[in-house]
């Protein structure tokens, strides 16, 4: 039985794990597969029941570019593991989601985006070349400048094209491993998006919303910007190790209840204890690496807490010119159902590159909810909503979208399913991709 990060579908799956380039090839001969990476994408947009194709073996870092900072590393390649190796040497991601335990393969796929999307875009943007095993059994290099058309729908286009094999990417060069962190606290959403709008020069900017707040506070929020700390602005005693962070002991959700503790009551008491918390630590710190840029990774399994049953993420973006309006109407519904999220960020993005990466300039939120009847309701209405305001959904968080909703909000979904047909790409298959007509 296999599933995404969320836990749910859970579906029985034929996994393979292969080693070599000639395995992966009899694999694909055998007939309709999709890569696998660790298992971080939220539903089932990674999992094949007759041929899923882990691609962890494929783990080795190739070649390291120590003036460009381009790094040559295979599909399976976690970014935990590039951050170890590398950042000791002063390079760190340019772009990297909440986690570090996605592989580079996946990274890829999904087109990650991370708190710089505004000024810095989505992962596509540090890709250079990408290895892809395509259906007619050979792996094309393809780039900006060779079979670019292939190598412009592979970035987030869910493993839909053909295998990852190899990824080159550049990393960007850093004095030290500690972010200078700013924390403000905002009362209704314009007092948030206000703040986005004026630190739009921020390098790093993310907010945390209260989804259950009154409402004539809806959409208050935490928000967070940083940028990465030079030498001379640590304290005296760090200087001589810049990047000598804290190390971490995670904590583990060792199982998951027959019920999840994760409802309205729980998430309202965390919600005002969150609030109270921060307002008493406003302003300026410095912040290890790791606490800024991944603070669930010291929980680990912590997609235990929703229970046996699992949960669904929601992840949109709705367009500059209706993020207001849209988004109100959003966290409105949200706090009249009284379900909450437990987890619900807020991020500005920038402007939209790639025919297959869900962002495009505006704001996108993202939410959860345990896995339930009321629940899927209220997401079907949330995603009307999104509808009515043009707005449009990520592929790495969906676990129960329809198809017509899909192409209803992205048009450039019936020209990736002609892109497959035309190129015999169909041979790649999710459970997603089949649900979502893709």
């Amino acid at each position: 039985m296999l599933s995404g990060w969320g836990r749910f579908p859970q579906l029985p799956c034929a996994v393979h794990m292969p080693r070599s380039q000639s395995e992966l090839l009899a694999l694909l001969q055998k007939g309709p597969l999709i890569g696998r990476g660790n298992g971080r994408g939220y539903g089932d947009c990674a999992l094949n029941q007759t041929s899923t194709v882990d691609m962890r073996r494929f783990n080795r870092m190739l070649a390291f570019d120590q003036t460009t900072g381009q790094l040559v590393a295979e599909a399976g390649v976690l970014l935990a593991d590039v951050i170890s190796t590398f950042l000791p040497r002063g390079w760190f991601p340019a772009v990297t989601p909440g986690t570090k335990f996605v592989t580079i393969g996946g990274m890829v796929a999904a087109d990650v985006h991370g708190k710089n999307h505004h000024r810095d875009g989505s992962f596509a943007a540090f890709v250079d070349w990408i290895d892809i095993l395509c259906a007619d059994g050979t792996i094309h290099r393809c780039s900006r400048d060779a079979d670019c058309e292939l190598f412009a729908w592979t970035l987030g286009g869910m493993g839909l094209t053909g295998l990852i094999v190899r990824v080159a990417f550049r990393l960007r060069a850093v004095e030290t491993g500690w972010i200078r962190q700013t924390t403000v606290l905002a009362n209704d959403l314009d007092a948030t998006m206000a703040l986005f709008e004026r630190h739009a020069g921020a390098n790093y900017s993310v907010a945390w919303i209260d989804c259950l707040a009154g409402k004539s506070r809806l959409g208050r929020s935490v928000v967070t910007l940083g940028e990465h700390a030079r030498v001379a602005e640590l304290p005296a005693k760090r200087r001589a190790g810049p990047f000598d962070t804290p190390h971490r002991s995670p904590h583990n959700v060792p199982f998951a209840p027959p019920v999840t503790p994760i409802n309205h009551l729980t998430i309202k008491a965390f919600n005002t204890a969150y609030w109270h918390a921060k307002r008493l630590r406003q302003g300026e710190g410095l912040i290890d690496w790791d606490s800024f840029f991944y603070p669930l990774d010291a929980l680990r399994n912590w997609n235990r807490m929703y229970g046996k049953r699992g949960f669904m993420q929601f992840q949109c973006v709705i367009p500059l010119a209706e993020a207001k309006a849209g988004l109100t109407r959003l966290l409105d519904a949200i706090r009249q159902s009284g379900q909450g999220s437990f987890l619900a960020v807020l991020k500005r993005f920038g402007a939209q590159s790639g025919p297959a990466s869900f962002p495009m300039e505006g704001y996108t939120l993202a939410l959860d909810f345990p896995v339930s009847l009321k629940n899927s309701a209220l997401l079907e209405q949330l995603d009307r909503i999104v509808l009515d305001h043009g707005g449009r959904f990520y592929l790495a968080k969906d676990s129960r979208m329809t198809a017509d909703t899909l192409h209803a909000s992205d048009d450039r979904m019936a020209r990736l399913q002609a892109m497959r047909a035309a190129s015999g790409a169909s041979l790649f298959r999710s459970s997603q991709s089949q649900r979502l007509a893709l």
